[in-house]
């Protein structure tokens, strides 16, 4: 056969195959990942977020996004900065579809007014009833939040029948001490605000386990890298306000997504700077895609952690009945050290 008669048979072939042959098997590459949730999944605390016309606080360097740039999955970052299990039904389950491969979500704090109880117990304890509210939280996640996640979690499957989903707790926020100026967190109100997180993981594992779902609790992930640890991985009292006792970067990246990728898509995520370019890259495209939904983001209320104002007419008030001098420092903290050991002895 001569080389004139050989190239349109080759030719022929090649066209054939592209036809007939059988397209390789899908990759991740298509894969449909949608993160759900409130603060802790949108990136408040990376102070980086979508121009997206919003108030949600998303982020590149949330773990949703991380992990898909990793495992170049195509993302839709739902997940919204004070958003509460209400709201993640009405806002954000509408992403959800048959074909929707991964799910991941955290939610739950807000609906236990987890951010207004830290306000309060942030503040010296004359002018504050830090007990009080997390007794109040306590409850709510007890006796109201078991039946609210598991018709979440049902309303998650039925949307989305075949998609893994990881349900992801909260960490412990405090180590004990508060090297923070300007707050007067006490070693005992610490010791409550983690054993409430605790008890919100142990709420959520339970309903997540009912619906089938993976859970995974930071937790241990996170030990050693509280507020005022040597490494933060959470941020303490920071600027600006809101981003206050939220994962930074750090947290994400080291924290959330070698526990939340493993589960999600089982194996190993870890980010690279190859995984941060990627991240960077997708945010025009992602803010884009969430502005879309902006008119309806507006309906989640931001919960934005308040630092104490000492200046109030509040803390006036309660200077005085404590007998406290507000030009000085000193006789703000005795006086807080000594409502302390008065609530310690009536619990």
């Amino acid at each position: 056969m001569s080389m004139l008669r050989y190239r349109p048979v080759v030719a022929a072939l090649v066209l054939l195959a592209a036809v007939v042959l059988p397209a390789p098997p899908a990759t991740a590459a298509g894969a449909s990942y949608v993160a759900l949730g409130d603060s802790y999944s949108s990136g408040t605390g990376t102070r980086a977020y979508l121009a997206d016309g919003t108030s949600c606080q998303r982020s590149a360097y949330a773990y949703p996004s991380l992990i898909a740039s990793a495992k170049g999955y195509a993302l839709n970052l739902r997940a919204c900065s004070g958003a509460t299990t209400a709201d993640v039904v009405a806002t954000q389950l509408e992403a959800l579809t048959p074909t929707t491969s991964y799910v991941s979500l955290s939610v739950g704090g807000n609906d236990a007014s987890f951010v207004a109880v830290l306000t309060e117990c942030a503040k010296p304890a004359w002018m504050s009833d830090c007990n009080a509210a997390i007794d109040r939280a306590q409850a709510v996640i007890s006796a109201q939040l078991p039946g609210t996640l598991a018709s979440l979690y049902a309303q998650i499957r039925t949307r989305a029948p075949l998609a893994s989903v990881t349900v992801a707790g909260y960490p412990r926020i405090f180590n004990g001490e508060d090297c923070n100026a300007g707050t007067w967190f006490s070693p005992g109100e610490e010791a409550r605000l983690n054993a409430t997180a605790d008890l919100l993981n142990r709420t959520a594992a339970a309903a997540a386990a009912t619906a089938g779902f993976t859970f995974r609790t930071p937790t241990t992930a996170f030990a050693g890298h509280a507020v005022c640890d040597d490494v933060e991985w959470l941020n303490g009292l920071s600027r600006p306000v809101a981003d206050s006792y939220h994962p930074n970067r750090a947290g994400h990246a080291s924290g959330y997504v070698p526990l939340i990728g493993a589960s999600l898509t089982g194996s190993r995520v870890s980010v690279t700077q190859e995984t941060l370019r990627s991240a960077e890259d997708a945010a025009p495209a992602l803010a884009e895609q969430q502005a879309e939904h902006a008119a309806q983001d507006a309906r989640i209320t931001p919960k934005e952690f308040a630092l104490p104002d000492l200046k109030s007419p509040a803390a006036w008030k309660a200077a005085l009945r404590a007998g406290v001098d507000l030009a000085d420092p000193a006789s703000i903290d005795r006086a807080d050290r000594a409502a302390e050991t008065r609530q310690r002895s009536t619990q």
